[in-house]
């Protein structure tokens, strides 16, 4: 199969796929929180799908005290633990602490909209907001191997327990037998914590704790950073100014003012070099484990009827003639071989692909659940399920899947596509929201520290 470029197929979606990379830690780039998650990072250093202005729920604070609402009777209210050098010292800090609260408060039922008027945007978003604006505030600057700052790290305990509080009073009812006294069996009506953030929160508050841990164990290393371009070794104590070392220009020159790795001239002993490769095997585990919640969390989120009235009403128009030939021709599809014909020679052209891939397979989804007289969108889920194989759109829908599929995973810092961005931004589900947008933090911050790691480990083997 001849080699053709992605640019060459022409399409029209009736909207424009994902915006390109953008960098939190580029001084020159302002992004704005629209709603939506922004792309990943071009750069290791770098990766993050979340973007955002000055956070509502961020603002620096040098009081480390906490604020609780009461616990409910079902669930006891999660509470961020004060540890002895945390308690208030006297009133006024306690005061200052309720009075920042208070703001948050107001900033959250206001939706944003500080002129009151009821402009602003649901709950959903305003939460995943906020926690996207705290991720960028407190890690938005964090480009090294060291320990986050103790007031950044109190700031994210906090805070982030205090947004985390609203999935305590998310429940779900069910029935339940009861056996009285006198032997009489009745159902009676129960409720708990709903399914998903039960079993989704509890493992996203550990990855969160494993991530803090492993920058915390790089509190004494053996190597260090140049700043923005600085030939000289960093001021630690444990490494001396005239020290021996090879900087090396990891960054593109678009990147130079992020720090860069130093190796001292003897190398680096055999106990860092395993401390480095066990930590980006941990981080690496933890990027897989928050990347499968998120992908869960948003597969299981409605798809905005804004997306469904883009779709182009053929999928050939979207992926072009030759994609589509191969993928309605071939006896045996294999994704992989299709992206190794097609020319992506960067991430905007693997998200540009992503997008156009993901509206064809809704497009034949579509189209298979309307030959089976079935008039509801939301009835494309029975049809991946139980869907007939051998319709056409059926198969082209389920090979589209797999070619998706096949991309993310040769593009893992891919950023999100259309669909998914517009699923965040017209989600309603508050649970859904808290959930989808910690997992993408997390799995931004976890890319982060493999891609540093790499870093330094590329700056040992280069000496």
């Amino acid at each position: 199969m001849e080699k053709f470029s992605i640019s060459d197929q022409k399409f029209h979606l009736g909207f424009c796929p994902s915006s390109s990379s953008m960098d939190l830690n580029d001084p020159s780039t302002v992004s704005e929180t629209s709603g939506q998650s922004p792309p990943s990072l071009a750069y290791s250093f770098s990766y993050c799908r979340t973007s955002s202005d000055a956070s509502a729920f961020s603002d620096p604070t040098t009081d480390d005290t906490s604020f609780c609402t009461e616990p409910s009777p079902a669930i006891p209210a999660r509470k961020y633990k004060l540890t002895a050098g945390d308690k208030p010292d006297d009133q006024d800090a306690m005061d200052s602490e309720t009075e920042m609260m208070k703001e948050r408060f107001a900033k959250l039922l206001l939706g944003e909209d500080m002129s009151g008027s009821g402009k602003g945007v649901c709950t959903a978003v305003t939460i995943s907001n906020a926690i996207t604006n705290l991720y960028a505030t407190v890690f938005g600057q964090n480009l090294k191997l060291e320990p986050l700052p103790a007031e950044k790290k109190a700031m994210w305990k906090r805070e982030m327990a205090c947004l985390l509080s609203v999935c305590d009073y998310i429940l779900e009812f069910f029935t339940e037998s009861q056996t009285l006294d006198d032997g009489t069996t009745m159902e009676v009506l129960n409720s708990r914590q709903r399914s998903d953030i039960y079993l989704n929160l509890p493992a996203l508050e550990k990855l969160d704790m494993m991530l803090l841990d492993i920058l915390d164990s790089f509190h004494d290393t053996e190597f260090w950073y140049a700043e923005k371009g600085s030939m000289s070794s960093n001021s630690n104590s444990n490494h001396s100014k005239s020290a021996s070392f090879r900087r090396l220009s990891l960054q593109k020159e678009e990147k130079w003012w992020l720090p860069v790795p130093c190796i001292p001239s003897c190398g680096l002993s055999e106990k860092a070099r395993k401390q480095l490769k066990n930590n980006r095997e941990f981080a690496n585990q933890i990027h897989k484990a928050a990347m499968a919640i998120n992908s869960t969390i948003l597969a299981e989120m409605d798809i905005p009827e804004s997306y469904i009235d883009t779709l182009p009403k053929s999928g050939k128009t979207s992926i072009g003639d030759t994609m589509y030939r191969y993928m309605y021709s071939a006896d045996k599809f294999s994704p992989d071989h299709l992206l190794d014909c097609l020319n992506i020679g960067s991430e905007h052209d693997a998200l540009e692909l992503a997008d156009r891939i993901e509206a064809s397979m809704y497009t034949w989804r579509r189209k298979a659940c309307l030959s089976h007289s079935k008039s509801s969108w939301e009835l494309v889920k029975d049809l991946m399920a139980e869907g007939d194989k051998g319709d056409k759109n059926t198969i082209l829908a389920e090979r589209a899947e797999s070619l998706l599929l096949s991309l993310k995973q040769r593009f893992p810092e891919l950023s999100q596509t259309t669909l998914d961005t517009s699923k965040i931004q017209y989600n309603r589900d508050v649970g859904q929201a808290v959930l989808e947008s910690y997992s993408r933090v997390l799995e931004g911050l976890a890319f982060n520290v493999v891609a540093w790691i790499e870093d330094v480990l590329f700056a040992y083997r280069s000496l």
